[in-house]
């Protein structure tokens, strides 16, 4: 009878995932958490919307905030009583939400970053302890300067002879002229030899118009993580200098201590996945970016459920990671301030560009970069010419072939992703090979092709379904061109590491 019973009770637990799905929760315990976020969401989008990009209060409700739908407060200019927000246009502040709206967020604009976050429990009176930077930009006239320093773009279309001037109009119809509203094109920059062949915006849109890059922010960060590789301020494949959290004892015996830089640009830490399983607007990096949590705090504080290197899961605070690491290896606040502007932006002219932090100064190179398409265009000749900017090489083709190359937790997966840059797929036949691109939330893509000397800049505004496909867009705009000979057009790139984005997902 007693073996009889011992057998019984253990029976729960060789059932263990029934028991588990029998135990499912149907109650939100984290319904405040989401509201916060989303209030947050709507204050950042609404405050960099109208401080950082200039537009008006009615393009932010149609486009910025068309992604939240019914979750956003308000709908026409003023209307205050649409929803709890409220604009503070002399100190540059959004906040959003209040009474049963959720407890309220504010953002505010700061000089050199764009709108940052603030904590709930602080008010607008706090702005002063806010970071900023204010740093002089490069004696320039970018009016009278010619691409790709400056602005000054010739009137006669470059390459006529070379460019199917048909085809690339096709093309430019094919990415504005959508099936769907859901998808909304803002931008479409097409660069041939570093020319700009085509350029188009949306209307209210022009060269000057700064929007997020999302998670193409991510391919920025990336650059200049490799700048310090490059030059032995950070090692590949030596352990992140991380001090893990929590602050537990024996702290050599961590093993977080085995993730390396490799591994958080692959996207394959190995560490818990914070930003997944419908969890993306309650916990992890979307506390950081929509409702003033510290990013370095939530990043550090996660433990290890695979072996480094092992799995790829797509999370913003592996990025995060490794920009921390870049932080560390900078040593000094100012240096670490200062270092995407001297180091990148100020030298390839990307003179509209921003990088934004949380309240403590972290750079949040995960998503929250403003910037416009003929800076991202900039970037991505950067990479056409093989990481050299006017003969001087900023990064090195060491690199580059690096961020290109399949991450090998992807490939039993298609390869599609390398070190901050995704891939053309396995099962994509109708795209060169040596194609990348950016990818961020909400339609921004910087695509660079080799082997046919094209870079393809395309920024929107997408919501809902999303869908827009940045391999269908580049199989569309090189109908326009021929390979460049000499380049070939087969095989991925050869040298170490690792899907569509997600709609309304701070993953993105």
């Amino acid at each position: 009878m007693k073996t009889r019973i011992l057998v019984s009770c253990l029976i729960p637990l060789l059932i263990g995932n029934t028991a588990t799905a029998e135990q499912a929760e149907t109650f939100d315990y984290f319904k405040q958490n989401r509201k916060l976020v989303r209030n947050g969401v709507q204050a950042m989008l609404q405050c960099n919307g109208l401080f950082t990009s200039g537009r008006s209060m009615q393009q932010v409700f149609d486009q910025e905030l068309a992604y939240l739908r019914s979750h956003r407060f308000g709908g026409t200019v003023g209307n205050a009583a649409g929803g709890q927000y409220r604009v503070d246009e002399k100190r540059r502040a959004v906040t959003v939400g209040g009474k049963s709206s959720g407890t309220p967020v504010s953002a505010v604009y700061r000089e050199g970053i764009g709108c940052v976050v603030i904590a709930p429990d602080q008010t607008l009176d706090d702005i002063d302890t806010l970071p900023l930077i204010d740093l002089p930009y490069p004696d320039l006239d970018a009016a009278s300067t010619p691409w790709p320093d400056g602005d000054l773009v010739s009137t006669e279309p470059p390459h006529a002879g070379s460019v199917d001037a048909k085809a690339l109009a096709a093309a430019s119809d094919w990415a504005f002229e959508r099936d769907t509203p859901e998808q909304d094109t803002l931008s479409l920059i097409v660069l041939y030899k570093g020319d700009i062949v085509l350029e188009r915006y949306a209307d209210g849109i022009d060269y000057t118009t700064r929007t997020r890059t999302w998670s193409t922010a991510k391919s920025i960060a990336v650059t200049l993580i490799g700048m310090l590789v490059d030059s032995g301020k950070l090692e590949l494949d030596a352990p992140l200098d991380i001090d893990w959290g929590p602050d537990l004892l024996a702290p050599a015996e961590d093993p977080r201590r085995e993730i390396s830089l490799r591994h958080v640009l692959n996207m394959s830490s190995g560490l818990y996945p914070v930003d997944s399983f419908g969890m993306e607007y309650a916990t992890g990096s979307g506390l950081a970016y929509w409702a003033g949590a510290s990013s370095a705090v939530g990043m550090r504080d996660r433990g290890l459920v695979r072996r480094p290197g092992s799995y790829w899961d797509y999370e913003n605070y592996d990025t995060l990671l490794a920009v921390y690491a870049m932080k560390k290896a900078l040593g000094s606040p100012a240096h670490y301030q200062a270092f995407p502007r001297t180091a990148l932006f100020d030298r390839i002219g990307m003179r509209n560009t921003l990088v934004g932090t949380d309240r403590f100064g972290d750079f949040i190179f995960s998503s929250q970069v403003y910037t416009n398409a003929r800076d991202l265009a900039r970037f991505g000749l950067l990479y056409l010419q093989d990481g050299t900017w006017n003969g001087q090489r900023l990064v090195s083709s060491e690199w580059i072939r690096f961020v290109r190359t399949p991450a090998p937790a992807t490939r039993e997966r298609g390869n599609f992703y390398g070190a901050q840059w995704w891939l053309v797929p396995d099962d994509r036949s109708d795209v060169p090979r040596d194609a990348y691109s950016t990818a961020g939330n909400r339609g921004q893509y910087v695509i660079v092709v080799p082997s046919y000397d094209v870079v393809i800049v395309r920024r929107g505004l997408d919501y809902g379904d999303q869908g827009f496909d940045q391999w269908d867009l580049t199989r569309e705009v090189l109908k326009a061109f021929s390979p460049v000979r000499g380049k070939s057009t087969s095989g991925k790139p050869h040298a170490p590491v690792p899907a569509a984005d997600r709609s309304l997902s701070p993953r993105d």
